[in-house]
C-alpha cells in the first residue's frame, strides 16, 4: 500500500544574485498551478558536467603559487596592466569607485579583498577557468536560495554558500581524488557524523537538500570550536585537528590568543597550514566577490537555472527511478536529478523512502504506484558478484535466464565471473524485452573523479573498471596492450582515459 503521510508540495523560489537571503519554502499542503515564469525541472547534461567539473575543479586544487600574468591572451582582455581585478569591477559603473554601492556581505570579504592570493584566483576565475564559472554561476540559481535558507536556519552566515561553489560548482555528482562526494564534498565519516545516510543504496552526500543542512550543522559546530568563520572554512577544508595544531604553533610563537578572521591570515602568512588549506578561504573570498556583483566582472547574459520545484511522495518498495519518470511523464534524466542519492537508479528494497516528482504530479505518481505489481515497479536492479556465485545462480534468485543477464551485460563472461564484479539484472517484462533486443539498460552510476590512471584493486574486473570510468573494455584493452585473456592482477596500474 502507498503510504500518503509525507505527501507534500515543496517550491524553491529563486532568490536574486547577491539579495543576502531567500524566502522560506511554501508549507505542506495540496498542488497549486505551476506559477507563471517558474519552469519544470530541467535536467542538466550531469555526466558531460560532472567531467568538465572535475577538470576545473583539479585545475584550481593544483595552481601553483604566484601571479598569473596580466599580459596573457588567456585573460581575454578582462585584466589591462595596472590594475587588479576587483580594482576594475568597482571602479566599473559612472562616477568612479567612490560613487558605486557595492554589495553587502555577511562574511569579511571587504577586509581581504585586495590579499595578493585573493587577486590571484579572482584573475583565475576569470581567465582559465571563466566558461567553467560561468556554468557554475548559472547553476549555482538552482540551489541558491535553498543553501542561503538551511545555512539561515542554522546560525550561519548566508554568504558560506560560496564554499560550495568553489567546492564542486554546485554538482551533485562531484566525487574527488579523496573520495569526497556531493555539492559540499563530504568524506564519509563527516556526513555518517551529521546524520546522512551511506549505504549500498543510497548516498544522502549527493542529495543538495539533507547536504546543506548537513554542512551548516557542520559549520556552526567549527566556529563554535574556532570563533572565526575563516577559521571554521579552514577546519572544513582540513579537519579541525590540522587547524588547532596549527593554532598552538602560532600561539607558541607570543601571537594573540584571541582567535579572528585574521588568525587564519596570520596561519596562511607563516606557512602553518597546507597549501590547498591556505588557499581555501582565498578561493572564497575570491567566489564571492565574482558571484555576489557578476555583471562587475563582465559575466552578462548568464543561464541562470530555475529553482527546482517538485512535490515529494513516500513509496514503500523498490522502484526504479525510470520505472517514476514515466509514471510522472518526465525523463529518468530528471528524476535522477531530483532524486541523486538514489544512485543506483533505484529505491532501496523494503524500505520506505521520500522521493521527489516533478510538481503537481505527486497525486498521480502514487495513483499510478499502486496499481503497479511489484515485478513491475523495478525495471533492473545492480547486483555485485558474492562469493561462490554463478549466472546460473543469479539468474534463479531474480527470476531471470541466464541468457537475459548476458544480454544484459554485454562482455560478460559466464566462467570469469569476479568477486564484486557489478551485473545488471533485467527485472520486469518490458527490461527483459529491451535485454533480449540489446537494448537494456545501465544503471547510473557514481562519478569517478577525473583520473588518467587506476590502480587494480581485489574483485575488479575490466567491466567494472570501464563502468567507473566510463570507458569501453575494448579502449582499456588497447590502452594497456592488455590480450583477451590476461586476468587482472591486484596492483597493476591501468590507463584509463585517452588522454
Amino acid at each position: 500500500m502507498v503510504t500518503n503521510a509525507r505527501y507534500q508540495q515543496t517550491i524553491l523560489l529563486a532568490a536574486l544574485l547577491g539579495a543576502g537571503c531567500a524566502p522560506a519554502l511554501e508549507p505542506a499542503g495540496s498542488p497549486v498551478p505551476l506559477a507563471a515564469g517558474v519552469a519544470e525541472p530541467v535536467a542538466l547534461p550531469i555526466a558531460d558536467d560532472s567531467a568538465a567539473d572535475q577538470a576545473a575543479l583539479e585545475a584550481l586544487a593544483a595552481l601553483e603559487y604566484g601571479s598569473l600574468d596580466r599580459r596573457a591572451d588567456h585573460l581575454r582582455g578582462q585584466l589591462p596592466a595596472g590594475a587588479s581585478a576587483y580594482e576594475r569591477a568597482t571602479m566599473a559603473s559612472r562616477g568612479g569607485a567612490a560613487s558605486v554601492a557595492g554589495p553587502t556581505y555577511d562574511i569579511d570579504i571587504e577586509s581581504f579583498a585586495h590579499h595578493r592570493r585573493v587577486q590571484y584566483y579572482v584573475d583565475f576565475f576569470l581567465g582559465p577557468a571563466r566558461d567553467r564559472f560561468a556554468i557554475w554561476l548559472g547553476r549555482m540559481g538552482r540551489y541558491e536560495g535553498m543553501i542561503r535558507e538551511a545555512l539561515r536556519s542554522r546560525g550561519v552566515p548566508e554568504d558560506l554558500v560560496y564554499l560550495a561553489l568553489i567546492e564542486s560548482g554546485f554538482s551533485n555528482s562531484a566525487v574527488s581524488r579523496s573520495r569526497a562526494v556531493g555539492m559540499w564534498q563530504f568524506i564519509g565519516s563527516t556526513a555518517r557524523q551529521y546524520g546522512l545516510r551511506l549505504d549500498t543504496w543510497v548516498d544522502e552526500r549527493r542529495d543538495p537538500f539533507r547536504a546543506s543542512d548537513a554542512a551548516a550543522r557542520h559549520l556552526w559546530d567549527l566556529n563554535e570550536q574556532f570563533g572565526s568563520w575563516y577559521l571554521a572554512a579552514a577546519a572544513y577544508n582540513a579537519g579541525a585537528g590540522r587547524v588547532s595544531r596549527s593554532i598552538r604553533r602560532l600561539q607558541g610563537r607570543s601571537h594573540s590568543s584571541t582567535l579572528s578572521d585574521t588568525t587564519f591570515f596570520a596561519l596562511y602568512d607563516r606557512h602553518y597550514l597546507r597549501r590547498e588549506t591556505r588557499d581555501y578561504v582565498p578561493k572564497l573570498i575570491a567566489a564571492a566577490l565574482i558571484a555576489k556583483h557578476p555583471d562587475r566582472y563582465g559575466f552578462h547574459h548568464l543561464g541562470i537555472l530555475e529553482p527546482l520545484v517538485f512535490d515529494e511522495v513516500t513509496v514503500t518498495e523498490a522502484t526504479s527511478l525510470d520505472v517514476l519518470a514515466e509514471l510522472a511523464d518526465t525523463t529518468a534524466r530528471a528524476l535522477a536529478e531530483l532524486n541523486p542519492q538514489f544512485y543506483r537508479g533505484v529505491t532501496p528494497p523494503g524500505q520506505t523512502v521520500v522521493v521527489r516528482v516533478p510538481r503537481s504530479t505527486g497525486r498521480t505518481v502514487l495513483a499510478r504506484w499502486a496499481d503497479l505489481s511489484p515485478g513491475e515497479r523495478v525495471s533492473f536492479i545492480d547486483h555485485r558478484v558474492r562469493r561462490g556465485e554463478t549466472l546460473a545462480i543469479i539468474g534463479r534468485r531474480y527470476g531471470v535466464s541466464v541468457r537475459l543477464v548476458i544480454a544484459a551485460n554485454p562482455g560478460v563472461k559466464p566462467r570469469r565471473l569476479r568477486i564484486g564484479q557489478r551485473l545488471v539484472i533485467p527485472l520486469n517484462a518490458r527490461a527483459r524485452q529491451d535485454a533480449a533486443a540489446g537494448r537494456a539498460p545501465a544503471p547510473p552510476r557514481a562519478t569517478a573523479p577525473a583520473s588518467r590512471y587506476h590502480t587494480v584493486r581485489r574483485g575488479e574486473s575490466l567491466w567494472s573498471i570501464s563502468q567507473l570510468y566510463g570507458a569501453r573494455i575494448s579502449d582499456l584493452r588497447r590502452w594497456n596492450t592488455l590480450p583477451t585473456d590476461e586476468v587482472l592482477r591486484v596492483g597493476r596500474r591501468l590507463r584509463v582515459s585517452r588522454s
